[in-house]
């Protein structure tokens, strides 16, 4: 498959230039994300890299390159707002000891093209787990054209504490092993870091804000690590580069602090007070679930004993996951993947139907908030006149069956063929 993949993307890239001529996309369905709409039959007309017509039967300009996709349904790109292109299953702390940050670069790309395959034409890369700014090169090269991915906004390396979530803490303190994350103590090293950060081409600030995480007598303990004050100042300074920052944030009193302090999201979200989802509800601050990395761990852990501690956490987030739905919490998707496949992702969808959402409103949250969350509201995740055309089409019909999503069978990305 993913020899194939490259062949096709390869020669895609290859004649880009020479890709002038519209393109008519036909199929049995079209979804309008925003009004649960759907056509039937559906269109579109791409030109260049843009939506020029939606509809049920649109212009066929002279010249056209008319595709049919058959019984299947069109709809945005998806949109993946947590991922790490940096990782891949196994030992994730041994992978950023043992590999060099060349070789991680090259997993990386593939990462990307396995992503953009499944169907994710834009994603938000939440950290390189310790190879700093080298996802810079990585978007800049997607954006350039020289290799295939998803339009991406990229953070660099996270930012943490000393001793935090993401520091050597098992490592013998002799061998001095690195942090997978930047090193910030205070509100004012927040800010050095983020500049520091923003100078290497990072779009926005990842912080780890809650770490380790515990069951105790069946409830979530999750100290933090930032203030409410310290977050705010990170959020500041990120309003000030032109970015938002978000925070990994399991359980309170940390939720609550990123909440004060106005992140654009809160992710993974696990444990969320009355009061956090309140503000979250006033401010619009995204949760991102997260729910497919916690399965994969809940199956694929060393010992039985860690699988089951991984799956008392799983139960909790669903339970918890419920109480945020009737509260109106706000949600965008995000898998967390990289400890887990690549271009696997599509299951998170899946996941927050099977806990309680309804499959409309999962790939609203996916398309729409995905949107608004990593900047390009307007831009992407509708087909609509204007946007960018990234479309996918799924096999059958994703409002009765959201597993289609995990089958996607055509990709374009600005309006250009990736799968077919």
């Amino acid at each position: 498959m993913l020899v194939s993949f490259v062949s096709t993307v390869s020669a895609t890239y290859a004649q880009k230039a020479d890709s002038t001529a519209p393109v008519v996309l036909h199929a049995a369905r079209l979804l309008n994300v925003d009004t649960g709409v759907m056509s039937e039959p559906g269109e579109v007309l791409v030109e260049g890299d843009r939506i020029r017509a939606v509809g049920q039967s649109v212009e066929h300009p002279q010249g056209a390159r008319f595709i049919d996709l058959g019984d299947t349904t069109l709809l945005p790109g998806l949109i993946d707002a947590h991922v790490h292109l940096f990782l891949h299953p196994g030992a994730e702390d041994l992978q950023t000891v043992e590999e060099s940050v060349p070789w991680r670069v090259i997993l990386a790309e593939q990462a990307a093209k396995a992503d953009l395959l499944a169907g994710f034409t834009a994603e938000r890369d939440m950290g390189t787990e310790g190879a700093g700014s080298a996802d810079t090169a990585v978007r800049n090269a997607i954006d350039q054209g020289f290799i295939p991915g998803p339009r991406l906004r990229i953070s660099g390396n996270a930012i943490d504490i000393l001793g935090g979530h993401e520091d050597a803490n098992r490592y013998n303190p002799a061998q001095h092993v690195l942090s997978n994350a930047d090193y910030a103590n205070s509100a004012e090293q927040i800010v050095e870091v983020m500049r520091s950060q923003h100078k290497e081409g990072s779009d926005f600030a990842k912080i780890y804000e809650t770490g380790p995480d515990k069951m105790i007598a069946g409830d979530l303990h999750s100290p933090y690590q930032y203030t409410a004050a310290q977050l705010t100042a990170a959020v500041d300074e990120a309003h000030r580069l032109g970015g938002v920052a978000a925070v990994h944030a399991m359980g309170e009193p940390g939720t609550l602090f990123a909440a004060q302090a106005g992140v654009a999201s809160i992710d993974h979200a696990t444990q969320l007070s009355e009061t956090t989802m309140r503000l979250m509800r006033e401010k619009q601050i995204f949760a991102v679930p997260t729910f497919t990395i916690f399965e994969y761990f809940a199956h694929h852990r060393s010992s039985a004993a860690e699988a089951e501690r991984e799956g008392a956490l799983l139960d909790y987030k669903i339970r918890e996951f419920k109480k945020q739905i009737t509260a109106g919490v706000p949600f965008a998707v995000g898998s967390d993947v990289g400890p887990f496949p690549h271009g696997t992702q599509g299951r998170e969808l899946e996941l927050m139907v099977e806990y309680g959402m309804k499959p409309l409103t999962v790939l609203q949250a996916d398309m729409i908030n995905g949107a608004k969350l990593l900047g390009w509201e307007g831009q992407i995740g509708l087909l609509k006149p204007g946007y960018y055309a990234d479309v996918i089409a799924v096999p059958g019909n994703p409002l009765s069956d959201i597993t289609a999503v995990e089958r996607v069978t055509f990709v374009m990305k600005g309006g250009l063929i990736v799968r077919q």
